[in-house]
């Protein structure tokens, strides 16, 4: 079965930097089959036989730590899961210039409904937001993006630190390589 691990914050700001050639042949090392790196954000597809998600965020957690000698929260997803959900993006996400478009994934045991909830409602003069299963498609326009509520997130340490964020273009590619 295909998967992928989206890690989160590795080669931000200089800290937590990971070599994306290093980080497959940890993976490969782990016993998983056909990985591939995406970009320099921890972005790993892999297959291995069905494993439940919380046993694959184990692993991959060791094997951060074995490797890279840091743990860092990971998001695994199918790439079945990732592939519908961007199929089945809403139209708006991804399609205004000016304008952010994310897709925020939340990190388990957090589901994105639980953090969506916990944020309260959308502010619609600045943000458009859909839930589906593990994922929120997030779309608001640049000038206004510290005024909604899923930036305020990133101010919230308690809510930040169950998600991690890839941009549309991103998201959009990951389900494209996931197909190949």
């Amino acid at each position: 079965m295909q998967y992928i691990a989206l890690l989160r914050g590795i080669n931000v700001g200089g800290k937590r930097k990971v070599q994306m050639n290093l980080l497959r042949i940890a993976f490969e090392d782990a016993g998983f089959t056909n990985v591939r790196t995406y970009i320099n954000s921890g972005n790993v597809l892999f297959e291995t036989p069905e494993t439940e998600l919380a046993e694959l965020v184990a692993v991959c957690d060791q094997l951060m730590v074995t490797t890279f000698g840091f743990s860092v929260r990971i998001a695994i997803v199918t790439a079945d899961s990732l592939i519908a959900a961007v199929e089945q993006a809403p139209n708006w996400w991804g399609a205004a210039a000016g304008t952010s478009h994310n897709l925020i994934v939340a990190i388990a045991p957090k589901t994105a409904a639980e953090l969506s909830e916990q944020l309260g409602p959308v502010k619609a003069d600045y943000e458009q937001v859909a839930v589906t299963g593990q994922f929120v498609f997030w779309s608001a326009p640049v000038k206004t993006h510290g005024r909604t509520r899923w930036a305020t997130i990133v101010k919230n340490k308690a809510l930040y630190q169950w998600i991690t964020i890839r941009n549309a273009n991103t998201a959009r590619k990951l389900a494209a390589l996931a197909q190949d």
